[in-house]
This record gives structure tokens, sequence and C-alpha cells, in this order.
């Protein structure tokens, strides 16, 4: 056997048992157990979602939608404080099916949990150039409903404020 195949077959083995360690080592961790995904329908079973959930971290799975250009309503007004969380515009919900391209306003308001976050960066990129941004697959979001800042929206938006789920991240992988 000549030197540069005893060389060969030594790095592949060392590869091989490289591969193997991190195998093992990812295996350690193991999945998170006490994570169980909502779905939109059980998010917003039962009421409003503030009083059923609080403010405690709870993941959500559905179809992610947003409207932009489409969108009508405001900003959120002058306040920059909570201008995130009552803002109208744009519009971001999680929906409990795969919304068709038609989708309109009124329908991701009336079937979906509405998302907001004070930073855009936690959303997904927007997937189509116009029209609403609509999602080939389902995604899980992490945030909390009822956040601290509801209390500073402008009155008649307080309780939609309150029910809207503020995303911490998202992930790709529903389990």
């Amino acid at each position: 056997m000549s030197r540069d195949l005893r060389l060969g077959v030594l790095g592949l083995v060392a590869l091989g048992a490289f591969v193997a360690v991190m195998i093992g080592i990812g295996s350690l961790g193991g999945t998170r157990g006490d994570v169980v995904p909502l779905s939109v329908n059980e998010a917003r079973a039962g009421g409003r979602a503030a009083d059923r959930w609080g403010d405690a971290e709870v993941y959500v799975h559905g179809w992610y939608a947003a409207l932009d250009a489409d969108c009508s309503g405001d900003d959120g007004g002058a306040d920059p404080s909570v201008n995130w969380l009552q803002r109208e515009c744009p519009l971001r919900v999680l929906m409990p099916s795969q919304p068709g391209e038609d989708v309109t306003q009124a329908d991701l308001l009336r079937d979906g949990v509405i998302l907001s976050s004070p930073t855009d960066r936690v959303f997904p990129s927007r997937a189509e150039p116009t029209g609403p941004n609509l999602r080939g697959g389902q995604l899980v979001f992490v945030g909390h409903f009822d956040d601290a800042a509801a209390a500073h929206c402008v009155p008649e938006r307080v309780e939609r404020c309150r029910n809207t789920f503020v995303v911490r991240d998202y992930d790709d992988q529903v389990r």
C-alpha cells in the first residue's frame, strides 16, 4: 500500500469519525418536548388571546400572510413607543390555512392572528414583489400576547393591541 493511499484512507476514517462525533453531540440536546406549537385556531379559541395566554411565551404555527401596499389603515400614530404595536399597516397575520392569492384584508383580520414586533427583522422577507406576501408552508412564530406596551395604545385600540401576537422569532420547522 503506497503512502498516498494510506494518507487518503486515514483522512477518510478521520472524516467519518468527525461526522459521527458531531451527530452524537447534536443528538445530546434532543428536542424540546415542553414546546408544543399551538395552531392559529387553538391560539384564538375561547375568546381573547390576551385573557387566555397572558404574556407567557407561546409558539403558534400557521401560514404567514402580509399586506403592505394593499393594506388600508394607518401607521400607528405619532407615539413611537407604541406605533409598532397599534399600527394597522403593514398588516401581518398568521392564518389557520393557506390563504389564496385573492385574500382580502377583511379575511385576514377575521380569520388570523395579528402579528407585530418592535423590529421588522423578525418577519420573513417578502416572497412576492407585488400583492399579498404569502408563504407556501407553515411557519412557527415565537412570542406573546398582552404586551406591556398595549396599555399605551390609543383607547380604541387597546384590546387589539393586547390581542396582537408580539413576535420574537420564527422558524420554518413545524414539529
